[in-house]
């Protein structure tokens, strides 16, 4: 019994190895082991398949990445979410994992390089799903940093909320993100200025903020363990005009951590 759950288990795999790797790929035939009824050839229904398959695909891209679609048009974004399909197959069961590679791949896209700014739309795109799907759990309240001693302050390392993710930009991404992600007009955007990105779901609502000055390398050095005196001299050093107060009230009411370690 167990020869027979063996072998038909190593032909259920064989069957697959054939079936799966030409659906991403049209310069490939339909395997021969793909057959309709009365075991006649099924390369017509393999095809129909194949292309449900790519569009479905692209399908999910464009729902991750409307404010990236918007920029480049319809056609422009469908063609290459197709390119990215068949260089780039699904590794998870769970549709909204896809496209985690899709920023790095319009970077590389010869024919965005016209766009340069549009890998880090795309990015901050992909972080509101992560922060969407992110786990649950009760933002910092401004009470808990206000009950530390000062002189515990400094050395106190704070938690990242879940759903906390902080992008950099050498172009100003979170304005164009803004101005894409809905159906609005969209105005004039200096192209030349930079801007960092926080993204957060304190609540049930995903917030986007554009990060003031050093608030990113402050925030980025407090998420990854940090102590604060550490992160404020880090932000200092990289932006001289680097503001505490106002990042400290940023960062508590966008709910970017969930608790406080005092320093000892």
């Amino acid at each position: 019994m167990r020869s027979v759950e063996h072998n038909e288990g190593l032909a259920a795999l064989s069957y697959a190895d054939d079936f799966v790797p030409a659906l991403l790929d049209p310069q490939r035939t339909a395997p021969t082991a793909v057959c309709g009824p009365n075991g006649k050839a099924a390369r017509k229904r393999y095809n129909v398949y194949r292309n449900n398959v790519t569009v479905s695909l692209i399908n999910a891209l464009a729902a991750v990445f409307p404010a990236t679609q918007r920029i480049t048009g319809v056609d422009f974004f469908r063609a290459m979410a197709r390119s990215h399909v068949r260089a780039t197959p699904p590794a998870s069961p769970l549709l909204f994992e896809y496209g985690r590679e899709f920023p790095d791949f319009i970077e590389r896209y010869e024919y965005a390089a016209q766009i340069p700014w549009l890998a880090d739309v795309a990015r901050i795109e992909r972080a509101w799903l992560d922060a969407y799907h992110a786990a649950d759990a009760e933002p910092l309240k401004p009470e808990a940093l206000a009950a530390i001693a000062p002189e515990r302050l400094a050395d106190s390392v704070l938690t990242p909320h879940p759903s906390t993710r902080i992008l950099r930009s050498r172009f100003p991404a979170v304005s164009i993100f803004a101005s894409n992600r809905g159906d609005g007009p969209v105005g004039p955007i200096e192209a030349a200025t930079s801007e960092d990105a926080l993204v957060t779901r304190p609540g049930l609502e995903v917030i986007v903020r554009r990060l003031p000055p050093g608030g990113a390398v402050f925030l980025a050095h407090l998420a990854q363990g940090g102590a604060l005196v550490a992160a404020t001299a880090a932000a200092f050093e990289k932006s001289p005009q680097f503001d505490l107060s106002a990042n400290i009230a940023g960062m508590i009411e966008a709910g970017a951590f969930s608790a406080i370690v005092h320093g000892d």
